[in-house]
Formats: C-alpha cells, sequence, structure tokens
C-alpha cells in the first residue's frame, strides 16, 4: 500500500476519574520527525509511544499530544464519598487569597466545592493503571492514523494514475507529428540554406540539414517518457515507501520535457510538451505527499 505522510487520528479513554486524549498528526517531512505534547501526568509514556511509531510509520513530521480531563468521580453514592480534607483547605486558602486581591470576586459556593475533582472520594490513578489505559488507547489511535494515511496515499496513487494516462494520451499525441514536423523543418532550412548560399551544392547542403535534423530529433526523449512512464506505474503497483522514488522520477520526467520543448520544431508539439511539464507539476506535488 501506498500511504501519505498527512494523518490525522484522535482517540478518547474515560477512566472514571478523568478522561484521557490522544491525538497524533503528521504533515510532510523529508524524514522522521517525531514531537510529543504530553501533559506532566502522561510525560512516561513518550519512550515506548515512540517506539510504537517508529515501528509504524517511515517518514513525517509528527505532532502526537495526550492530556487527562478530570471529572467528578461517577458510580458512587453520596453517602459513602469521603471529604478530601487537605484539598478542601488548599480550596479554602486559595479562595481566601483571590478574594484578598479582588475583594469583588465571588466566593466558590458548596456545589462548586463539591464538584472539583478529587474533592469527593479517592479518584487518583496509579501509574500502572494509566499506563496499561495509555498503550492500549494508544494501539488504536495508532491504527487510525495508519489507515487515514493509507486512505489518503490510495486517492494520490489515483491522482497519480490520472495524469500519467494524460500523459501517455499526450505523447500518443505527439509522436505522429514528429516525421512531418521534422520533413517540414527540413525543407524550410533548405530552403532558406540555398537562399544565403547560391554556391553551395545540393550535396553539402543535404549534409548540413542532417546534421542539424539529427540534433532536433525527438524520438529518444519520447522513448525515455514511455519508460518513465512504464517504470512510474511500476512503482505505484509496487506500493511500499515510494515517495523519494517517485520524485527522481519526477525530476527525470521534466528533464525530458524540456529537452522535447527545446528541441521542437512544430507549434502543436510546443504546445504538447508544455502540456507534459503543466501534468508534471502536478504529479510533483501529490508526490512530495507521499511516504
Amino acid at each position: 500500500m501506498i500511504h501519505s505522510m498527512t494523518g490525522y487520528a484522535a482517540v478518547s479513554r474515560d477512566l472514571g476519574s478523568a478522561v484521557m486524549n490522544l491525538e497524533i498528526k503528521s504533515v510532510n517531512s523529508r524524514y522522521l520527525d517525531i514531537s510529543f505534547r504530553l501533559s506532566e501526568d502522561l510525560r512516561f509514556l513518550e519512550m515506548p509511544l515512540r517506539e510504537k511509531i517508529t515501528g509504524r510509520v517511515g517518514r513525517g513530521k509528527i505532532e502526537c499530544r495526550g492530556y487527562l480531563q478530570a471529572q467528578p468521580l461517577q458510580g458512587v453514592a453520596p453517602r459513602e464519598r469521603a471529604l478530601n480534607p487537605a484539598l478542601l483547605a488548599e480550596l479554602g486558602t486559595l479562595d481566601a487569597a483571590v478574594r484578598s486581591a479582588l475583594p469583588h470576586a465571588v466566593p466558590l459556593s458548596v456545589a462548586e466545592v463539591l464538584r472539583w475533582p478529587g474533592l469527593l472520594g479517592d479518584d487518583s490513578l496509579s501509574a500502572e493503571q494509566l499506563q496499561a489505559a495509555a498503550q492500549e488507547a494508544f494501539v488504536q489511535l495508532l491504527d487510525d492514523f495508519v489507515a487515514s494515511r493509507s486512505r489518503e496515499g490510495a486517492k494520490l496513487a489515483d491522482v497519480l494514475r490520472d495524469r500519467a494516462a494524460r500523459m501517455r494520451e499526450q505523447i500518443s499525441a505527439a509522436e505522429p507529428l514528429l516525421p512531418a514536423a521534422l520533413a517540414a523543418y527540413r525543407e524550410r532550412l533548405a530552403t532558406k540554406l540555398r537562399e544565403a548560399v547560391a554556391n553551395l551544392d545540393e550535396e553539402r547542403i543535404r549534409q548540413e540539414v542532417g546534421v542539424f535534423a539529427a540534433k532536433i530529433d525527438v524520438a529518444e526523449e519520447i522513448a525515455r517518457l514511455i519508460t518513465h512512464m512504464d517504470e512510474l506505474e511500476r512503482v505505484l503497483k509496487k506500493g511500499g515507501a515510494v515517495g523519494k522514488r517517485l520524485d527522481f522520477l519526477m525530476q527525470e520526467l521534466n528533464r525530458e520535457a524540456n529537452t522535447l520543448a527545446s528541441k521542437s520544431v512544430s507549434g502543436e508539439v510546443t504546445a504538447i510538451a508544455l502540456e507534459l511539464k503543466l501534468l508534471i507539476e502536478q504529479m510533483r506535488e501529490q508526490v512530495q505527499n507521499l511516504e
């Protein structure tokens, strides 16, 4: 399969006292560049998560975010809950300090205090519970992320195949034009030579025309364009990490199209060469997104 370097996925896990949110996204990059933005309570996950990403992704600038969102303890009857005295005292101190600095501030209500995360019951999570939950969630996150890059890669491959088919149409249209265009140009050049050099014999004129005609012959460029198109389709069919290989092919295709344009002796062939260059540029833009 062909993978895009652009992808996104997100998962959430309800852990009772908190909701764990994980998110991963990626954009283009020449290499694999992984960065993390994790809250302090999830910082210990960076190394194992980095190893998992490296095992599944080959290239791209990847950013992984994770944080815990506290929520009141659910499923415990009010009479079974006990106040956290240390947290209650801390809230009282903070409330008094805020109202001392801001006399018009509204004090915390009883309802607000009771809804404060951690005030009722022991809703803390052990490191082992947190790590197990995060590892399990990240497996799904990474699967979704790789799948999103695969779907995007499939779309890009379809675009490349479409542009390649249009290039073949242009090349097929150019091939029948070349013999007639070359013959017409030879005749025009021979006429100009006869007018410029009256005493030059016909054999010398034919030699000069033949030498110049060989220089402007584009049969080799056409053949190389077709060869590169065959290789493009082979690489797309093979799949895998194809970005760098296809980027090189785009350079080669562009070189041949430039040569075709520079050697052209026909307005029609020139138009075809310019259309080829446009299609190659469109493909090159898409190739930049492939892993």
